[in-house]
């Protein structure tokens, strides 16, 4: 199900505030095996319980399994899969309303779902359970059918982080839509990657503060690009409505490191260290790959 794989030897990057990203390794995932392919939003507990969404409606979860020796990852355990569901409890049909793109998780356990196409966030007692209904951002509606919300993240202090992927405000063709807050209480503010052609796919909380965000770029000639970057602590601190988030870059996501559609991060707090879990999406082209690529953040 999971073939290990080793990153590149690379010299670890340190930003302005002291963290260092230290690669541990990658796992090849056999999608044949799972059964679906598309994974888009990634979620890492403190148990190693590995958990994630598909964008063809569908949910994993497993154990990661990390090498005595060297922590790097060794293979996949327990894994267990299912559908996504409406309110009723009925599975979503693939297509429109199942596309899922980024997966959160709220202290008591609650799990949140963004969808794009069918623009919104839900929320789950169980994955395999009825969704309940959340209260979106206010505009969300009026992004594009494949360029809404790709970023979720439940932040320390429990605020929540969503940030679109190709909604962008008028007049300001570098930024993407965002909010902080939560249901009843969100704040419109503006991301910005760290290049035009770099769009958002994925968010984490950091236990600092902090979050990362994940950013991925396509073009025929240049093929698949991405960008991992770190967002301190007093920048979400002082969001207010109109602010910009801007990230100091940790990784770009581009030969020698694997070229595959970066979609989804997790970070986990891991027997005193901070893991950083990033994971792609195959598109379900033959082509492409489904990879798992393990990182420690040390220094955050």
């Amino acid at each position: 199900m999971a073939t290990p794989f080793a990153l590149p030897d690379a010299a670890p990057r340190r930003d302005a505030a002291g963290a260092t990203l230290r690669p541990l390794g990658g796992l090849g995932l056999d999608t044949a095996a799972i059964g679906f392919g598309g994974l888009s939003g990634l979620h890492l507990d403190e148990a190693l319980r590995l958990t994630a969404v598909s964008d063809l409606g569908g949910f994993l979860t497993a154990r990661l399994v990390l090498r005595e020796s060297d922590g790097a990852p060794a293979d996949l355990a327990g894994l267990r899969t299912g559908r996504l569901r409406d309110g009723r409890g009925a599975p979503l049909p693939r297509g429109y309303a199942a596309d899922a793109e980024a997966l959160a998780r709220l202290p008591d356990g609650t799990w949140l779902v963004a969808f794009e196409r069918w623009h919104r966030i839900r929320a789950y007692r169980r994955l395999d359970g009825p969704a309940a209904y959340v209260a979106a951002p206010p505009g969300l509606e009026r992004a594009p059918l494949n360029g809404g919300l790709e970023a979720l993240a439940v932040l320390a202090d429990g605020r929540w982080l969503a940030v679109a992927e190709r909604f962008v405000p008028a007049g300001s063709p570098g930024l993407r839509h965002a909010w902080i807050g939560g249901p009843g209480r969100w704040v419109p503010i503006g991301y910005r990657p760290g290049a035009p052609e770099l769009d958002p796919s994925d968010a984490a909380p950091l236990p600092d503060g902090g979050a990362l965000v994940l950013e991925r770029s396509f073009s025929l000639f240049g093929g698949f690009r991405g960008r991992l970057a770190r967002i301190p602590p007093g920048a979400l601190a002082a969001t207010g409505p109109g602010h910009v988030l801007e990230g100091e870059t940790l990784l770009r996501l581009e030969p020698p490191w694997p070229a595959d559609n970066w979609e989804g991060v997790a970070t986990a707090r891991v027997g005193g260290r901070t893991l950083v879990a990033l994971v792609s999406d195959d598109n379900e082209n033959p082509l492409q790959r489904t990879l798992l690529l393990l990182f420690e953040l040390d220094g955050e």
